[in-house]
């Protein structure tokens, strides 16, 4: 086992289980755009890059002059029908509970309004010290730039360590130098998260008791 004084974990996929929801709020947001639905999978494959990103990609290259209404409308949506319905995966509070006397932060590449709605409607919003949202486009991971702002509290790295289910959260943790841990359970593709690298993998994210002290 290892010594651990910080944790950073994303959100989507790794504690929350929230791509229905997601995947819903982005076809309504295309049947009110007027454009051609698009397949479940298709769309899930786009979660994990920030909202912009994810409408962007939705809504297609030729349709990009309907990228700022398609934000918003997919934002109004999600947070009327989704946010608060969205579920923890299995033992993550439990596990959160475990470490509570660690310094933990939540890195998404969700807004950090949305992030925070979601994280306190299923009561484990207390655990964080502070969430980093991706509302800056240009500070997301897999750039170093949202896990700076975290690491500023803890000078040692190799003390620190990030959680998630994607390739993005792996790259951008070995960018900053610290600790990987991978789970297999969320909307990250295993053979990607593999390709990365990551330091530990956990099939269930209970599995972090059995790595840090």
């Amino acid at each position: 086992m290892i010594d651990v004084d910080l944790l950073v974990f994303d959100l989507d996929g790794t504690l929350v289980d929230s791509k229905k929801g997601i995947v819903k709020a982005v076809k309504f947001t295309l049947r009110k755009l007027g454009l051609d639905e698009r397949l479940p999978g298709e769309i899930a494959s786009y979660i994990g890059t920030g909202v912009e990103s994810l409408i962007r990609q939705s809504i297609g290259e030729k349709n990009k002059t309907l990228l700022i209404d398609g934000v918003s409308i997919f934002e109004r949506h999600y947070k009327k029908h989704f946010a608060q319905r969205d579920r923890l995966y299995p033992n993550v509070k439990s596990t959160l509970k475990h470490f509570r006397n660690k310094l933990m932060f939540v890195a998404t590449n969700r807004k950090k309004e949305m992030a925070r709605l979601t994280l306190n409607s299923l009561g484990i919003g207390g655990y964080f010290k502070d969430v980093i949202g991706g509302d800056d486009e240009l500070c997301v991971k897999p750039s170093v730039c949202p896990l700076k702002k975290v690491l500023r509290t803890n000078r040692n790295r190799k003390r620190c360590m990030i959680v998630g289910d994607m390739d993005l959260d792996i790259i951008s943790g070995k960018n900053a130098g610290i600790l990987t841990c991978a789970v297999t359970y969320g909307i990250g593709e295993k053979k990607d998260i593999l390709r990365a690298g990551p330091d530990y993998l956990i099939n269930n994210i209970a599995g972090l008791k059995k790595i840090i002290r």
